[in-house]
């Protein structure tokens, strides 16, 4: 009874607002597109849509055939594509999300070996997934996921690659250069600069500030991690950084590192696929790649 037709018309028309513009983004006329949704909902006995006047309106039936497309038409495009990719001897395109901003330049460090090491896989790094990466894993549109928060659901696999710590960075002219660490209470006066992230998500609040009910005098927010850092370098503030990408940089930008109070903050990075595809080979290489390559130290 239901046909593919059926969801990706259901998507299109979610996505393209009538039923007209989703006939031409599907390649066929509007009136076999009615025909064939009107025949479905006859044999389904009841109603997808309600129709007022020009716009379509989905019933409750219609929501739920709208949420299994969305969860069924990416898993048929991607076996569809990893289908034809062995047909024709290749072994398909590796999709990285990332979830972890300083991780990137790590990430780099593995790919390089990585495309040596396979070179009938791509590699494409989605960088937009930022702090979304659970449902990009199970909507199929990333392979997998680098996060140093794994959120365990069940239909996920999540592997430690390597550990690090969280560290205060300031310039070497700071008047805190000479510590070895630093308490939440001395950051009230500072400006802080992090990713653009939303505070719960920052260690250095979670972590450090907010369990000691302080704030930095002012927080500033910058994309990128060459920036930031140059920003630390000329005075304008302090930030928190794993310590091993604080370590690539100190000695041309001649910045300190201060451990984050007397325990320091601890983390891991870990990579995460979803369980179907855990055992595929050139996914367990790079995870393999992973723990190899630890950090800048490594």
């Amino acid at each position: 009874m239901l046909e593919r037709i059926h969801l990706a018309t259901l998507l299109e028309v979610e996505k393209q607002g009538s039923l007209t513009a989703a006939a031409e983004v599907l390649h066929v006329t509007q009136s076999a597109l009615s025909h064939s949704m009107k025949k479905l909902e006859q044999q389904l006995g009841t109603d997808l849509w309600l129709r007022e006047g020009r716009n379509l309106r989905l019933t409750q039936a219609g929501q739920y055939l709208l949420a299994v497309a969305q969860r069924m038409l990416p898993q048929l495009e991607l076996a569809e594509e990893r289908l034809r990719q062995y047909a024709q001897g290749e072994r398909g395109t590796l999709r990285i999300g990332m979830e972890c901003h300083p991780c990137y330049q790590w990430l780099l460090k593995i790919v390089s070996r990585y495309l040596a090491a396979w070179p009938l896989v791509d590699v494409d790094v989605k960088q937009k997934f930022q702090f979304g990466g659970i449902g990009a894993l199970f909507g199929f549109e990333i392979d997998l996921l680098v996060t140093p928060d794994p959120l365990l659901k069940p239909g996920l696999r999540f592997e430690p690659v390597f550990d690090y710590e969280q560290v205060l960075v300031v310039h070497k002219d700071h008047p805190w250069a000479g510590q070895t660490q630093v308490e939440p209470a001395q950051l009230s006066e500072e400006t802080l600069i992090t990713y653009p992230v939303p505070v719960e998500r920052l260690d250095i609040y979670n972590m450090f500030l907010l369990p000691a009910n302080v704030s930095p005098r002012k927080h500033k927010t910058i994309e990128t991690t060459d920036i930031m850092l140059q920003m630390v370098a000329s005075g304008r503030g302090v930030t928190a950084l794993p310590k091993w990408l604080v370590t690539d940089y100190a000695p041309q930008l001649q910045l300190r590192t201060l451990r984050l109070g007397a325990a320091g903050i601890q983390k891991h990075i870990y990579l995460g696929a979803r369980d179907a595809d855990y055992d595929t080979d050139y996914l367990k290489s790079f995870i393999a790649f992973a723990r190899e390559t630890e950090s800048y130290g490594a």
